[in-house]
């Protein structure tokens, strides 16, 4: 997929894809087996959702083996960028500031994740200065 492209995944394109990020490669079967941990989903809508995706660029299949491997053609932090900087532009006025505060204000951070939130502002901390 085109970095300077961005087609935008379904929620449940988005769902296929963060199997397919943890998995690096995976066949309909392995990932529909996956979904149907946690949805009622059909093997035939997995598999045309795949197709959908393959139509689109979203994802990549192998066509050299009899059963078909698929890749994401999306980066993960390609996604995350785009509707990251989409999420602070429509609901915090273009302000990650809000937007940090809203998370940390509306989520429990334990004392591992504060070390690190404080390790990156150090560091760029001291990238600024």
């Amino acid at each position: 997929m085109n970095e300077n492209t961005f087609t935008k995944p379904t929620e449940s394109e988005i769902e296929i894809l963060q199997v397919l990020w943890q998995k690096k490669q995976a066949t309909v079967r392995e990932i529909h087996n996956v979904l149907a941990l946690t949805k009622a989903v059909g093997y035939t809508t997995t598999l045309k959702l795949m197709q959908l995706m393959l139509a689109k660029g979203l994802v990549a299949r192998d066509p050299t083996t009899r059963t078909h491997i698929y890749t994401p053609a999306l980066q993960q932090q390609h996604a995350q960028q785009h509707y990251l900087q989409k999420m602070i532009t429509n609901l915090f006025s273009g302000s990650s500031t809000e937007l940090v505060l809203q998370v940390l204000g509306n989520h429990k951070t334990n004392m591992a994740e504060i070390s690190k939130i404080e390790d990156f502002l150090n560091s760029i901390k001291t990238k600024t200065v």
